[in-house]
């Protein structure tokens, strides 16, 4: 699949069949996100890969009951290590850069997921202090994402109407 055929086609899955993702997918989704770029080639992230029921069920609780996340197959939650970035950019680093660097690998995510005929979900909105509880994360580790994958359960193709161009850019010839 071409890349803008990826993205044309990405949407915020939140329905999915029982299908079981194969690991080659998951693995391939993995490798994906590690090449996204990083400030300062920092990579200050860990992706935990949550197939168990109980987990998904206390990740849902923890994201204020998105009941979506237990139904998906997998869940990928993806952390930032601030002290990786800190190292080298400071406050900066700690507080925006590894902020930034997960976010391009969440959206490496949803693009390759979505190459491989995958259905996904970003969630960004939990209690950040329950979901690395739920996963026992080191005091390091700061999850910031969660992204839902699985195989759609409907074919609707639902886009929701994007701000245009001209109203969202600036020039300065």
């Amino acid at each position: 699949m071409e890349v803008w055929e990826a993205i044309a086609r990405r949407r915020s899955v939140r329905h999915y069949r029982p299908d079981d993702v194969p690991p080659k997918h998951i693995q391939r989704i993995l490798e994906a996100a590690i090449s996204a770029p990083s400030a300062g080639n920092r990579q200050p992230w860990q992706f935990w890969v949550v197939r168990n029921p109980r987990v998904k069920e206390a990740l849902s609780e923890a994201a204020w009951n998105q009941a979506f996340l237990v139904e998906a197959p997998v869940v990928i939650v993806v952390c930032a290590e601030p002290e990786r970035s800190a190292t080298t950019y400071g406050t900066r680093g700690r507080e925006l850069y590894c902020i930034q660097d997960t976010a391009a690998a969440i959206m490496t995510i949803l693009l390759t997921a979505t190459s491989l005929e995958l259905g996904s979900c970003w969630v960004g909105a939990f209690d950040e202090t329950r979901a690395a509880l739920v996963l026992d994360l080191p005091r390091s580790t700061r999850p910031v994402g969660m992204v839902a994958l699985g195989y759609p359960d409907d074919t609707a193709e639902v886009r929701t109407t994007r701000r245009p161009l001209a109203e969202v850019t600036s020039r300065i010839d």
